[in-house]
């Protein structure tokens, strides 16, 4: 027997495919994607024919990955956002799906495609994947009115082009009648209703009544999108149209939850890999390179694509009154054709008539390909450089220094998901007390407590911050629960604990600052520190930091991890390698102007402050960055310093580097601690834009604290907060 042919053999080479290939093309500087597109050429039947695109299991896992694929592209799209610019949103997502479709059917046409398959290339053109959401969320533009409209257009464009999808691939099928194609639009709409609303109603109760079960609810949204995909085959409509529509009914479910997390991860370390793996051994050597040789239909499509969205983002800047900048910007965010792109040209290759005939063939396929490597790598180049040009939240009215003030407004939860668009409206929602006033509730540090090595530095750091804030600090310690409440381990845990508790008690008297211990009993230690600085109404929560990055962490979460999704206030994580007491020179690395920007600016002039030490505002900006658009931001920034009333030496400086990792990891040398933002960025085009964060992190030899906002709070859409892992090769893409 060929053990070429067993499953578990395909399955293995797979694995091994997804673990080893796209770290090694990143650390070429090149997209794990890609990566993965030429391994399946090289393991495929043009190279050493270990997997087989017809076998069972690589049909399975393909499928999987492709239905996967869209769900995540529905689950990523911003409702919200789409909501506040509704109806520009709709109006340049009509442009900029109408310009290229019909671009498409030109190019279909000029080469002899039929009308079916001419109107099939023209919706492949159509439809967008976000692939530089990351770059515009880094520069601090996401509030700019040109952003939200391109990211709410994407649900328009996704929806429209699956749409002609699903009826371009009914009329190959043969025997198509008007009557048939109104029978599906009208059955397409009802089952629309019933995903939308009724998946989306019944989540909901759902979640609500399993409460903190991760397990179930994962098993829930997994039965969603494959019955959703079911549905549609049912009523005749591709099962990626079903995948698309149930990300859109659960993505208000979810949220920014764990289970999202999950959700995604599993998707991007297996399933969708192994869609972009069957992509590659699709790929015939031969007839590529003969669609290369006649490069005319690659040319044009090519052509079509980027000229087409030009236009639809030109008439986009006419009709709204854009500038230029909001223009480009739109253009290049509209770009990418990945996600939807490359699952319905996959759909459409493989869709057969009675005479077997392909609704495209393999020239089409190549072409597609040829596209989104092209502008996958265009689009997120040409944002960074035009999305720069667009301003950023000014910087007026910042000079309040009490974290009390800056981040009371966490202590209630609050439905909006916006990023305030000018610094009055952010100090508005703050809701700060008027001059005479104090605030209803005392600044309260939670600081979780277990390893009694590290507990008095982060006592100190505490200590620090509640004596400039006239606060308390709250030493926690967790006891994992047990059945019985008298079981003999509870109670030695018990023990433990208030040993824990009593060092922290002397640590903090040392400072002269307000003490109140807590011992909770709890069978989720992160919720236990969330559960209680909730209770307690507390500002901020300061924890050591275990650097737990193993397979387990990655799937399950680490404590960190889960600390940040369920807190309602900020959350400071301290790798401290001396006393904060120590601490002559701090580095903060500046990006944007943003609420968590401006907190981490304040929250390292408060630690400076107790030490007469000094803060550098450390801003990295690329060669091809404006001289004027640097000018400005330091300016504005400057100006942030000036208006503080701070004694702390806090000074600006500005470095031109195109690897920025490898510029804040060379500057932090002379420091002693620097000062990070924790945010998380997701797409579902599968670049890995930069891993800064991660290289920084990875590489310090300084002490280190990790500053993050609430989930209740977002500083971006519904995208992400943290950086996600290294190596997946489809899902990553981190900054600071």
């Amino acid at each position: 027997m060929d053990l070429l042919t067993e499953p578990i053999i395909s399955f293995t080479i797979l694995l091994a495919i997804i673990f080893i290939v796209p770290p090694l093309f990143e650390r070429l500087k090149l997209p794990g994607l890609v990566g993965l597109l030429v391994a399946g050429v090289i393991f495929g039947q043009n190279g050493f024919k270990l997997l087989n695109s017809d076998s069972e299991t690589i049909k399975l896992l393909s499928d999987i990955g492709k239905v996967y694929l869209m769900f995540v592209a529905g689950l990523e799209i911003d409702i919200d956002q789409f909501r506040q610019t509704k109806n520009r949103s709709i109006g340049f997502g009509t442009l900029t799906f109408l310009v290229p479709l019909i671009a498409g059917i030109v190019v279909g046409r000029l080469f002899n495609f039929s009308w079916n398959a001419s109107f099939l290339i023209g919706s492949l053109l159509a439809s967008h994947t976000l692939l530089a959401y990351p770059i515009v969320s880094r520069l601090g533009v996401v509030a700019d009115e040109a952003v939200t409209v391109t990211i709410g257009a994407t649900i328009f464009t996704d929806t429209g082009a699956l749409l002609v999808l699903a009826i371009c691939v009914g009329i190959h099928a043969g025997d198509f009648t008007v009557f048939k194609l109104i029978s599906l639009l009208a059955g397409l709409a009802i089952y629309s209703v019933v995903i939308l609303f009724g998946f989306n109603k019944a989540g909901k109760e759902f979640f609500r009544r399993t409460g903190d079960e991760e397990g179930n609810q994962f098993l829930f949204v997994l039965l969603a999108l494959f019955l959703a995909s079911v549905g549609a085959q049912v009523i005749g409509v591709e099962k990626i149209v079903g995948a698309f529509l149930a990300g859109l009914a659960v993505n208000g479910v979810l949220g920014n939850s764990p289970v999202k997390e999950k959700v995604e991860f599993v998707g991007s370390v297996l399933f969708i890999p192994c869609f972009f793996v069957d992509m590659g051994l699709l790929i015939n050597i031969p007839a590529f390179l003969k669609t290369l040789s006649s490069i005319g239909l690659t040319a044009a499509i090519v052509v079509a694509l980027i000229g087409s969205k030009l236009i639809a983002a030109f008439l986009a800047k006419v009709l709204y009154r854009y500038n230029l900048p909001q223009m480009l910007t739109m253009w290049s965010l509209s770009l990418p054709q990945v996600a939807a792109t490359l699952a319905a040209t996959l759909v459409a290759y493989e869709a057969l008539n009675p005479a077997g005939q392909r609704l495209i063939n393999e020239n089409v396929l190549n072409s597609v390909i040829v596209l989104m490597l092209v502008t996958a790598t265009l689009g997120p180049v040409i944002t960074a450089r035009v999305a720069s040009a667009l301003q950023p939240l000014p910087a007026k009215n910042w000079e309040t220094d009490s974290l009390a003030l800056w981040w009371q407004s966490y202590g209630e939860p609050t439905s909006s998901t916006r990023e305030p668009n000018d610094a009055e409206n952010l100090l508005e929602s703050l809701s700060i007390p008027k001059e005479g006033e104090s605030s209803s509730k005392s600044f309260t540090v939670v600081v979780p407590i277990y390893n009694p090595q590290t507990q008095r530095y982060l006592i100190e750091m505490a200590a620090m911050l509640t004596s400039h804030e006239s606060g308390r600090i709250m030493p926690l310690a967790i006891t994992k629960a047990h059945i019985h409440m008298d079981d003999p381990q509870l109670i030695s845990s018990i023990e433990q604990s208030q040993q824990r508790l009593s060092m922290a008690l002397e640590i903090s008297r040392e400072f002269a600052v307000e003490v109140s211990p807590v011992i909770r009993i709890d069978d989720n230690i992160a919720l236990g520190i969330t559960r209680t600085s909730r209770e307690q109404n507390a500002n901020l929560i300061v924890m050591g930091w275990g650097r737990n990055t193993g397979f387990r962490a990655r799937l399950f979460g680490s404590l960190i991890d889960s600390v940040f999704w369920s807190a309602h206030c900020p959350v400071a994580v301290a790798n401290l390698l001396n006393s904060p007491s120590q601490i002559k020179r701090i580095l903060v690395p500046v990006d944007s102007l943003t609420r968590l920007t401006i907190g981490t600016i304040r929250f390292a002039q408060i630690l400076a402050n107790a030490n007469q030490a000094e803060v550098v505002l450390l801003h990295v900006c690329n060669r091809y960055t404006p001289a004027q658009q640097v000018n400005s931001f330091t300016s504005e920034l400057s100006n942030i310093v000036a208006q503080g009333q701070l004694q702390a030496n806090t000074t600006v400086e500005t470095i031109v580097g195109d690897d920025i990792a490898k510029v804040i990891i060379e500057q932090s040398r002379n420091f002693d601690l620097v000062m990070l933002r924790f945010v998380r960025y997701r797409t579902s085009g599968g670049l890995a834009v930069s891993e800064v964060t991660t290289q920084v992190m990875k590489n310090l030899k300084c002490s280190i604290v990790l500053l993050g906002e609430p989930q209740s709070f977002p500083v971006m859409s519904k995208q992400g907060y943290r950086e996600t892992r290294k190596g997946t090769g489809v899902l990553g893409v981190q900054n600071l």
